[in-house]
């Protein structure tokens, strides 16, 4: 089984599907940090000399091939991966995707001293950062809202959203093996 995070970022992805293949004792996969590895540039390197037409088709092919394995893996997107291609789709087809919900200030807040190691928002000042990831969200969530599972992340309770996470995938009638 394959249980595959998504929102966007600064919702908590990485931190929630380390606790969820823990939990599991599924494989995690960070899919920023596979391409990264293979390509052996970070992401903003990557988008910096290659740009993001190179990124967004190493994207596409590394999902697939993730998604591809045979392997229980827990996988956490980055934040425009289900916008490009047909990315939603074939998520939806070879995993249990779950949508993580955050409004704009949670995500304000998560977001606002990092803004240097995320590409999107690099170059935006502190005070335009609500208006951007509002209207970004507002772009991004007609994908995002095509997920199998939706949970609110806002008042990041872990050990919460992990329990919603496994409760909404049981009622979808999927069977998690190694559940604790």
């Amino acid at each position: 089984m394959i249980i595959t995070l998504i929102g966007y970022m600064g919702c908590g992805k990485s931190i929630i599907s380390k606790e969820l293949s823990s939990k599991l004792r599924f494989k995690n996969i960070d899919l920023d940090n596979e391409i990264s590895s293979e390509i052996g540039l970070s992401i903003p390197e990557i988008f910096q000399k290659k740009g993001e037409l190179f990124f967004r088709k190493k994207e596409k092919e590394t999902l697939e091939r993730v998604l591809n394995s045979q392997e229980d893996v827990i996988l956490s997107l980055g934040g425009g991966t289900p916008c490009y291609y047909n990315n939603t789709d074939v998520i939806n087809e070879r995993s249990v995707s779950v949508y993580l919900v955050a409004n704009v200030n949670t995500l304000v807040k998560n977001l606002l001293h990092e803004r240097e190691k995320r590409p999107l928002i690099a170059g935006i000042k502190e005070e335009e950062l609500p208006n951007f990831i509002g209207q970004h969200l507002t772009e991004r969530n007609q994908y995002y809202s095509k997920a199998k599972v939706v949970v609110m992340v806002n008042d990041w309770d872990l050990d919460r959203i992990v329990s919603d996470i496994l409760t909404e995938i049981e009622k979808l009638n999927y069977e998690i093996k190694n559940k604790n």
